[in-house]
């Protein structure tokens, strides 16, 4: 009986704020409606996604589109990179990142490495996989933690995989049980028309 997970990183959302509660930009809105629109055909039957509130946003349309509610798992929150609730800059965050994709159990003091991060997140999905199994279930999630969910199964999802894709992103992963079938990309970012 196979089980079809879908991967779906957060939209666009403001550079500034708190990681909890920032939604998401006008570009991200939009996304989300794009990628309700992509997806309402998939007959997902559970959608769960991290706290975030981005995350929760950009797949909220598509949960109510078929009468269910987003189930939040404090469990899929993004890796914490730094202590407390701020967003680090991009600057601050690629050799982070370069760091912690060399060394799985590097991390700055009271954040969480890759390694712990991985752990708590794959225990999550292991749950899905098994409570849900058979199912379609999409996941609202973060570029780091899925690059890391997805890497335990394939190690080519990697730092490599982690800084080129968009946001929003979606990913179809396939399990037989909790062995990995496919992982296969089935979104495409459109880009915005350029007027001048």
């Amino acid at each position: 009986m196979t089980t079809v997970i879908y991967m779906v990183r957060h939209g666009e959302s403001p550079k500034e704020g708190n990681e909890r509660t920032r939604g998401l930009t006008e570009i991200g809105k939009l996304d989300a409606y794009r990628i309700t629109e992509s997806l309402k055909g998939e007959e997902i039957e559970v959608f769960v996604s991290s706290p975030y509130k981005r995350a929760v946003e950009t797949i909220r349309d598509l949960a109510e589109h078929v009468g269910k509610k987003v189930i939040e798992m404090e469990d899929l929150r993004e890796r914490v990179f730094v202590s407390g609730e701020k967003r680090i800059s991009d600057e601050e965050l690629i050799p982070l990142l370069e760091k912690s994709f060399a060394d799985p159990s590097f991390a700055l003091t009271r954040a969480e490495s890759n390694a712990a991060c991985q752990n708590r997140a794959i225990a999550v999905l292991k749950d899905i996989l098994s409570i849900h199994k058979g199912k379609k279930i999409a996941i609202a999630t973060h570029g780091a933690i899925m690059t890391l969910m997805m890497g335990y199964y394939d190690s080519r999802y990697d730092l490599g995989f982690l800084l080129h894709i968009t946001k929003p992103d979606i990913y179809k992963m396939e399990f037989n049980g909790h062995e990995l079938l496919s992982i296969k990309k089935v979104w495409q970012k459109i880009k915005p028309i350029n007027h001048y």
